[in-house]
């Protein structure tokens, strides 16, 4: 568990809180490894991940692996 402890804190870089596309203001932000351990338990991706698709997407805060898949095939 420490190992995992001492990634997390190399992850936490405050210069990815001004790159993060994510809107949803969370202690997650900038935290990329955080918000991926938030987010995968429930089959959901990361704001960021939506960001890239549509910003529209990304605003509706739905983050489920499905509306993601959707997306991306109407994209193709």
């Amino acid at each position: 568990m420490q190992l995992r402890e001492e990634n997390m804190r190399e992850c936490d870089q405050e210069e990815r809180k001004d790159k993060c596309t994510c809107t949803y203001n969370c202690v997650r932000r900038g935290k990329c490894c955080e918000c991926i351990d938030y987010h995968l338990p429930m089959n959901q991706l990361p704001g960021c991940i939506f960001a890239k698709v549509s910003k529209a997407a990304e605003k509706s805060y739905n983050r489920d692996f499905e509306y993601f898949a959707k997306l991306a095939a109407n994209n193709l």
